[in-house]
């Protein structure tokens, strides 16, 4: 079970109401944050882990397919990442039933706006031809709530470490 925490103009957008309580992630990488980034070139979905701040990059198109586009861009990004099929798999499982839900964090959501920043930057400035590129240079996005670690380094230790406590973000 996971929670996808939509900001209040993903879910105006998703014309849903969120969960009332959601309940709690049995994933390793905790619940995901999610908000629409309105883009020259077309609108995207940022999703973000609230105990990694690794991202995921989705286009913004036909958002009643968000849930299972999400659960397959994560899938496919941690195989990039290098995590372990097993690993892979046994998250892929636990984000098998997905539910909406408000943002609970600003710490999450600050780390979001930096990384909306940067996206914005990166599309503007042209360096990275694909969403994936973008969405692998974020997983190399030092940033302080992780304690100035690598997303993709704290998404793969949680990962193989799954009982680890969480990062605190």
């Amino acid at each position: 079970m996971v929670t996808l925490r939509c900001t209040k103009k993903l879910l105006r957008q998703l014309r849903t109401a969120p969960a009332s309580e959601p309940c709690s992630p049995t994933t390793a990488l905790g619940d995901w944050y999610a908000n629409i980034l309105l883009t020259r070139a077309h609108p995207l979905v940022l999703c973000v882990s609230d105990q990694s701040l690794l991202s995921v990059i989705l286009a913004a198109r036909e958002l009643d397919t968000l849930a299972s586009r999400f659960q397959k861009a994560v899938r496919e990004h941690l195989l990039v990442l290098g995590a372990s099929p097993q690993d892979v798999e046994r998250e892929a499982a636990e984000m098998h039933q997905i539910e909406l839900g408000p943002t609970a964090s600003r710490s999450v959501l600050g780390s979001m706006r930096e990384l909306t920043f940067a996206v914005e930057d990166e599309l503007q400035r042209g360096r990275f031809p694909t969403i994936k590129e973008l969405q692998l240079y974020l997983s190399t996005y030092i940033m302080g709530p992780i304690g100035m670690r690598f997303p993709c380094e704290v998404a793969l230790d949680l990962l193989h470490n799954p009982r680890k406590d969480s990062y605190g973000v």
